[in-house]
């Protein structure tokens, strides 16, 4: 892909230590899939809790949804505070009194696999 920028790739992960876990809440593409499916494979990390891929949402065939090490989560890491958590639960309170229901945003799409 054209700009591709994979920093999370073989040689990062060869640096780290066995059995350390990756996590990855940032971009989709700075993670190349292969690298890090091979060192899961052969133990070098021993987990990783990935929330952004590329392509995104994750593809039905990737390996990734059925590793026994990967967790998976629908794109949710974010920097929370009081005040916007505050500010989506009433909206969406707001939404469903008025005969509206939950706002869009904020619905789970399980059709994409999340």
């Amino acid at each position: 892909m054209a700009g591709r920028r994979c920093i999370i790739n073989a040689r990062l992960l060869s640096w780290l230590r066995p059995g350390c876990a990756v996590i990855n809440g940032g971009r989709g593409r700075q993670l190349a899939e292969p690298d890090l499916l091979a060192a899961l494979d052969r133990g070098q990390v021993e987990f990783a809790l990935l929330d952004v891929f590329d392509p995104e949402p994750l593809p039905p065939a990737s390996r990734l949804w059925a590793h026994p090490r990967v967790r998976i989560t629908p794109h949710v890491a974010s920097m929370t505070t009081m005040e916007t958590a505050a500010d989506q639960i009433a909206s969406n309170y707001h939404s469903v009194a008025a005969g509206k229901g939950p706002l869009p945003a904020n619905l789970v799409h399980r059709g994409r696999g999340y």
